[in-house]
This record gives C-alpha cells, structure tokens and sequence, in this order.
C-alpha cells in the first residue's frame, strides 16, 4: 500500500537558508562540492555502529520540493528574499550520493555519505540527512546490540509510547533492520512492512471483574493463539487461572514486573506442572541490551524492549556530523582543535582475512585504496544526476547487517567498553 508522505523542504534549521542567500549573492552558490555524512567517534561504550535511515534518506531528498505555500512563509518571515525565492521554486537536487547501505557497519571516520553537487543544492539537506540518519543509527546501533546479547531468541519492539509519534515508526523500522522479531507500532507495519504484533495491557483486565474473565474474552476473541498478561494481580494464580481457561495449547503469556529472572524461572516450572510445556513466556519491563543479557541463563523466550530501543540505549544520537571536504576538486578542512576534519573526497574499503573476518578499514582522501585481496568496497549509489537509484529492501538491508555483524571479530561484539571493532586507517592519496 502506497504512503502519501510530507514534503521536506522546511525540514530543516534556518542557516541553511542564510548561507543559500548569500552565495546566489556572491556566486559561489554554484561551486561544485563535495559533502561528507561521517562520526568522530563512536558513542562511550560502542564498539561498531549500524548505519539506518539510508531508505528514509532517499525518499527524503525526493520530496525536497518547495510550493508557493513553502515560499511565501520563508519570504514573509523574512528567512530568504524574493530572488531567493524564485531560485527555490525550482529546486531539486540534481547530483550524486553515495552511501554505506543500511546494514553496514561504521566506525569513526568512515564516509557513510558523500554528497556532490552544487554548493547551493548539497547545503540545504544537511539538517535533513543528519536528523534521519543520527536518529535512525542511534536506534538500530541500540537494537542491534540487544539483538546479540539475547542469543537468537525474538525481540519485539514496543516504545512507540515514550518517543515522539513520528520517531516512533522511524524507531520501528530501525530496530526491524537490526533484527528484532516484530514491533507493536501499526504504521510501521503498513508503511515499512514491518511485522506487527501485540498482547494486552493491565486494562484489559482491569476492566473485568475478575482475571478468569479476562482471560476468557480473550480467548473467545482470538482462540489459544494469543498472549495472556499474567502478572496484574498474583503471578502464580495468574499462570494458573490462564492455563484453566486456555489449556495447555495456550501459545504464550507475558510478565512486565519484578525480578524477571526468578519469576521467568518460577513461572516456566509452573507451566510445565499444569501441562503447558510448549506455552512461551514473554518478558517486558524496560529492558535494555543489559537485562537482557542478565536473562540469557532464565527460561524466557520471547523479550519485549521499548524505552532502550526508542532512546538509543543511553545514545540517542550517532553523533553524525554533515561536512564540506571540497570545493572544485580542492580539499578544504577545518582545523579547530577540537573538531577537526580531513579533506578531500574518502574512498572506503574494508579488509578481511582469507577466512572472512573483517582486519581493518582503509579510507583514503582524494584517491583510491591499493587494492588488496579481501577488500570490499563501502559505498554504493544512492542518487545519479538526481535521479533515485534502486535500494536494497528492507529485509535484504536485514540481513546485510546480519552477515556483517558475523565478519566482526567476536571481541567487537562485547557489551563492555573497549577499542572499535576493527582501526580505522585513514591516508591520503599517494600514500
């Protein structure tokens, strides 16, 4: 089903608008630049991130399209004048992107995105490209994280209700690609194809007036094939009264409180004394890739993670940054001490052992890697000449990000703090 999505031309902060102005005035607004999307470091405690938003990215750019109504309030507020005006009317971006695919995995200093074009038109999509991607891989670097500490069993992904109502279904749609089973959030079921499910709230049961009688109307809506919430009242007569009024074939419950651990435990030697030896048990309750962990030893089978997933885990930003590294084919660079950067346009490989594991990424300023058995190239084409080019589906970016997480060295997937993954080289042409 097709998604009418908002255009995206105000998405973004003023001075964007400043500098376009004053370069049509000055003319340098049509230098041809080069942009780079890239991190100076990973968040405290990271060791790899996951690059996300790259689709999202892409229908982004498409709809940066401006109409009288766009630009008859930038005139008005005075943020651009007239002429200004009158360029805009026309705008779309015309130039070339290239990217890393969702999926892959980044380090500080690797060149997730390289904008070329114009001065004017690169310009005005920096505030779009890093809210979209800082969001989006800060949620997937999180999930992705809670993905490996729980083993292979599901995730869903349920914090629709503590995030902003759009970065909700941007949040469900990241943590999907980086392997969670399933999210609660609707939209993100019809807009991204997402799959979608859900069990109950306190409420429910609340509203009737007894636990057995709860249960029982959920039974009659949707059969044994459903989750009963068993820890509203007491856990133990909860598990109970929910196997009476569904049987053994009863697919699952779910506890959201208390110590997760002994009542996981407590709650499965249960199960299988009534007899629901196959029923599974699902457990919630502000779990983040910690918990989660802390549970791989307890008889649980399914978790539900909302809060740490929508929040980035304790980062909700992948501290992107957005910069010029040249203008007609002249490198340019800040040299603040504290925030540096590197000119010139980065080419990005990554090199891998005979076996398949990844040794250490090689970017280079203004030429190309020498080329070296195992090296995979990073970046791929997300716009030609303007034009959108065809992008990995979203389970296709899945399961990139699977097999990548797999090239790591073990020690990279740690939960504790240490060095990234895998160096980052970086050298400039000639070198």
């Amino acid at each position: 089903m097709s998604v009418t999505l908002p255009r995206t031309p105000l998405y973004t902060d003023h001075y964007e608008y400043t500098m376009l102005e004053a370069a049509l005035r000055d003319g340098t607004a049509s230098l041809p630049c080069v942009f780079e999307v890239f991190g100076r470091r990973l968040p405290t405690g990271r060791r790899y991130g996951v690059v996300a938003g790259i689709g999202r990215l892409g229908e982004a750019i498409e709809r940066f399209r401006f109409e009288d109504s766009d630009l008859e309030d930038l005139t008005s507020r005075g943020v651009v004048k007239q002429s200004t005006a009158e360029w805009l009317a026309d705008y779309r971006f015309k130039g070339d992107i290239d990217v890393y695919p969702e999926g892959e995995l980044y380090f500080p200093g690797s060149p997730i995105v390289t904008v070329t074009g114009t001065f004017a038109e690169c310009v005005l999509l920096e505030t779009l490209t890093l809210s979209i991607l800082n969001h989006d891989s800060a949620v997937a670097s999180a999930a992705a994280r809670m993905v490996t500490a729980a083993r292979g069993r599901p995730i869903l992904e349920m914090g629709s209700r503590r995030t902003h109502e759009a970065a909700a279904i941007a949040s469900s749609r990241a943590a999907y690609l980086a392997g969670f089973a399933a999210t609660s959030n609707l939209e993100a079921g019809r807009r991204y194809g997402v799959p979608t499910s859900g069990t109950s709230a306190h409420a429910f049961t609340l509203l009737h007036k007894s636990e057995v009688a709860a249960f029982q109307a959920q039974i009659d809506a949707f059969g044994t094939d459903t989750t009963l919430l068993v820890d509203t009242y007491d856990i133990t007569q909860g598990i109970r009264n929910a196997v009476a009024v569904a049987g053994p074939r009863l697919r699952a419950i779910r506890i959201d409180s208390g110590d997760l651990d002994v009542m996981a435990t407590s709650a499965r030697e249960l199960l299988d004394e009534l007899g629901a030896k196959d029923t599974k048990i699902v457990v919630s309750g502000d779990l983040d890739e910690y918990s989660i962990a802390a549970l791989a030893a307890a008889p649980v089978d399914i978790y539900g993670a909302g809060t740490a997933v929508v929040v980035g885990s304790g980062a909700p930003t992948a501290q992107l940054v957005y910069k010029l590294v040249e203008v007609e084919g002249r490198a340019v660079a800040k040299r603040s001490e504290h925030k540096g950067t590197n000119g010139g346009r980065k080419i990005a490989v990554r090199r891998h052992k005979p076996t398949g594991t990844a040794v250490e990424e090689v970017v280079v300023s203004q030429g190309e890697p020498d080329a070296q058995p195992g090296d995979k190239p990073l970046q791929t084409p997300l716009f030609r000449g303007g034009e959108l080019v065809n992008q990995p589906t979203l389970d296709e970016s899945r399961e990139l990000l699977r097999q990548r997480l797999i090239s790591i060295p073990w020690e990279g997937l740690k939960l504790s703090p240490g060095d990234p993954a895998i160096p980052v080289v970086q050298r400039h042409g000639g070198e």
